[in-house]
């Protein structure tokens, strides 16, 4: 499904991500004793579901023959009172869709692949190797 690698830069915080021919910077903000050379991992966490979500739509309403024109996603992240992780999504288009068709999108929104595995949580496993050099 994926897979990606990330190495230390040397400089404080800041750490070089690849997949493949991407690469990208995480970092944290200052406040946090970064130097916000990149995003920091959470603003990561929301870019993939970002992505996804535009995605998927992306090729619902290609599917269905609508045009979505230029898509648009605004999501922010919060915590409740007990510390549970609230995310929230705010989508919008320049085409001309009518009130069923975005209901229909908000609904596929619901299940794309990333906002299920997000919903249910993953297992995540780790193990140590030694690096060489």
């Amino acid at each position: 499904m994926g897979h990606v690698t990330i190495a230390s830069t040397g400089s404080n915080y800041a750490h070089n991500i690849s997949s493949g021919v991407h690469s990208l910077v995480a970092d944290e903000p200052p406040r946090l004793g970064g130097q916000d050379a990149g995003m920091a991992p959470f603003d990561l966490y929301l870019s993939a579901l970002a992505a996804c979500t535009a995605i998927t739509l992306r090729m619902y309403a290609e599917k269905k023959g609508w045009e979505l024109g230029q898509f648009h996603a605004e999501l922010s992240s919060s915590r409740d009172e007990a510390g549970k992780l609230l995310v929230h999504r705010v989508l919008s288009a320049t085409g001309a869709l009518s009130g069923a068709q975005w209901e229909r999108l908000l609904d596929v929104a619901t299940r794309t692949p990333v906002t299920l595995v997000m919903r249910e949580g993953a297992i995540i496993t780790s193990e140590h190797r030694n690096l060489e050099g």
